[in-house]
């Protein structure tokens, strides 16, 4: 799809460079005005699709109208549902369809009574009742208050009435009766009281106290209580991943992340106000100050009206807020309290996930606005440094990566004009060297199979070559070079102490850490050696994946998958009739009837195998842990630390046990 925009090459170019993370999206014009926003799991996925294919007319006038995009990141989906909800009220987007409200999703209600009750509900009405979520999985919430209830004997009747005769819950242990007067109301506040601990994120006792009962369910062979326990504790897991777009507390607050590369520095501010994330602000400098006076130099340069103040600030540096609180005082006569979330702190939580955000998208940032200047100044240094005859444009990273010799791969990756440049990636599956250990040799073949076919095709070779390595590598590479007749700089950089070599030198060059010719050449080492790790990987990963059906009579590579998504498990296998099975891989009556015996007899053997262990793991469980301790103990009498290797033994075996119990119960 082709535009009459000239700026349609600058947005298609910004979708491309989208990160893959969710977030939200704002399309704005030439006058600034936000004209779109949307939400998407994938950024880049979502943006890239409005350049391909045809679109509808709402699509293409979007296009034709706008002239740049920006995004937010966020930690899920949902969130970045809420915020793009939020936004949409506050710019009211000419192309945007009005949205439901974030609080159509249902919220837990603490009731203000005098006993206290709580339950689902999707109405928030301002009388003092406590309020938590929105949650996006209503199914997960009903789990967790019924997991609630089981555990807080609280009442359950929604409104409260003096009785002289308890209900059904109290005589099944499920309920104190307040109402009769059974329990005080300091007593029955202190059942709340953790239930709301527990739903602000601090409430580990109460998943120890779920987790112990699931454990003694298991051991007592109750599985249906435990597998009720497991479904709790997951649903409590869900619960505690609170969103920080929205929620009720109504308190305006800022947080503020910042982000440095070189002498770039790129500060976010996420601004809630009335309990919504309505907006986030990126503050672009360049600075040569030390890292303790960057928040100084930042909040001087953004807060430049009192309005903007808002009364709690929270920031991830200690360096410099204490001067702050002093300056807010005299400059706005104002004092805001300024906030060290620091991640170890539990009430610190939810704080601490919404500077991660703030931090993410100033990284982000760092990332768009390297992008837009090429890192000419770090080239330009570059350059300078290590006498190259031309401006580093394009510089070939390389390095190896095996496992003992097995799987060698050879990563090529580029960065143009800084930047990487993905789609001239490669990776080389190395022949000469596999099975032994020779990183000169394995950089010698990856090189050579590089430039050799530059070379005889003619193309454009890069202006520095850099390898992951020291001396020896370099001069390695340098050989295959000069019998290639090529001309091309080469540096490798070695990780110990970051030292840049050049071919046949004696000494290093040695560069300051924060010197902008390092920074890019860290950046392409480490890209070289993460895509060269992650192609091992992969290769490690399918060498060792063996499909149980790959055994079977008259079953190849083709049959094997057609096996594995039609029968998934050996079992199902195993349990089929003949004709299915010819039906499905198209094979005669007899080949069937092999593959169908044989899938049976390979079912029997496991069987025969995992039976036993099964019987002994179910006998011993019966008995309870102390079981196992007994027989560890007795085994281990009298012999010292040996005793207490038995016993520690003993205690894994009966963790297994458990284990294997829970996941039978699953269905896994």
């Amino acid at each position: 799809m082709s535009s009459s925009n000239p700026a349609y090459e600058t947005l298609h170019q910004t979708a491309l460079q989208a990160p893959a993370s969710s977030g939200v999206y704002l399309w704005r014009d030439a006058k600034g005005t936000v004209i779109y926003v949307g939400k998407a799991k994938s950024l880049k996925n979502r943006l890239t699709s409005y350049f391909s294919g045809d679109k509808g007319i709402k699509t293409r006038m979007l296009i034709s109208r706008a002239v740049s995009i920006e995004y937010i990141t966020t930690a899920n989906e949902y969130e970045a549902f809420l915020l793009e909800n939020n936004l949409i009220k506050k710019y009211t987007p000419r192309y945007n369809i009005a949205l439901k409200d974030g609080k159509s999703y249902p919220v837990l209600r603490i009731t203000k009574e005098e006993f206290p009750s709580f339950f689902k509900t999707r109405r928030v009405i301002q009388d003092g009742s406590r309020y938590f979520g929105p949650f996006p999985d209503a199914g997960a919430l009903d789990t967790f208050i019924e997991s609630l209830y089981r555990l807080y004997p609280v009442r359950h009747c929604r409104t409260f009435k003096k009785r002289e005769a308890p209900c059904m819950y109290y005589h099944i242990g499920r309920c104190k009766a307040p109402c009769c007067g059974k329990i005080s109301e300091k007593d029955y506040n202190e059942y709340i009281e953790e239930i709301a601990r527990l739903l602000e994120g601090k409430g580990d006792e109460t998943v120890q106290k779920l987790t112990a009962e699931m454990k003694a369910a298991a051991a007592e062979l109750n599985f249906e209580k435990a597998a009720r326990l497991r479904d709790g504790l997951r649903a409590l897991t869900v619960m505690q991943n609170q969103n920080i777009v929205e929620e009720f507390d109504s308190e305006d607050r800022d947080y503020i992340a910042h982000f440095r590369e070189g002498e770039l520095v790129s500060f976010t501010v996420l601004k809630i106000r009335g309990g919504k994330l309505m907006g986030r602000d990126n503050f672009r400098v360049v600075s040569l100050n030390e890292a303790g006076e960057l928040l100084e130099e930042f909040a001087l340069a953004y807060y430049t009206e009192r309005e903007m103040v808002p009364p709690t600030i929270y920031v991830s540096t200690q360096d410099g807020y204490e001067l702050l609180s002093r300056w807010f005082k005299e400059t706005f006569d104002c004092t805001p309290r300024i906030v060290l979330v620091e991640e170890q702190m539990e009430s610190f939580r939810r704080h601490d996930t919404a500077m991660a955000m703030a931090a993410a998208n100033a990284h982000e940032d760092i990332i768009r606005r390297l992008r837009e200047r090429g890192d000419t100044p770090a080239m330009e240094e570059l350059q300078k440094l290590l006498g190259l005859p031309r401006l580093p444009v394009r510089i070939e990273g390389f390095d190896i990566a095996h496992i003992g010799g097995k799987f060698p791969v050879a990563s090529l990756i580029s960065f143009y004009n800084g930047n990487p440049d993905k789609k001239n990636y490669r990776y080389f599956r190395l022949k000469t060297t596999n099975g032994v250990i020779d990183d000169f040799g394995s950089m010698r073949e990856a090189t050579s199979r590089r430039y050799s076919r530059l070379v005889n095709e003619g193309k454009p070779l890069p202006d520095l070559i850099l390898i992951d390595g020291g001396i020896g590598q370099v001069n390695a590479v340098d050989g295959i070079l000069k019998s290639l007749d090529v001309d091309i700089p080469i540096a490798g950089l070695a990780k110990r102490d970051e030292e840049i070599w050049r071919p046949h030198t004696s000494k290093p060059i040695c560069l300051p850490k924060r010197s902008d010719a390092l920074r890019l050449l860290q950046r392409v080492r480490d890209e070289t050696h993460r895509f060269a790790t992650t192609r091992n990987q992969t290769l490690r990963t399918k060498e060792n994946t063996v499909s149980v059906f790959a055994s079977l009579p008259h079953v190849g590579e083709k049959r094997e998958r057609v096996l594995v998504q039609t029968f998934v498990t050996l079992e199902a296998l195993a349990a089929a009739q003949e004709a299915e099975i010819a039906q499905v891989l198209h094979v005669r009556a007899g080949e069937a009837s092999e593959i169908l015996l044989s899938a049976r007899a390979l079912l029997e053997q496991r069987k025969a195998r995992t039976e036993p262990k099964t019987a002994l793991f179910n006998a011993q469980l019966a008995g309870g842990t102390q079981g196992w301790q007994a027989q560890a103990g007795s085994a281990a009498q009298g012999q010292g630390e040996e005793a207490h290797t038995h016993s520690l033994y003993a205690d894994a075996l009966a963790s297994a046990a458990l284990g294997d119990l829970l996941v039978a119960d699953s269905g896994s």
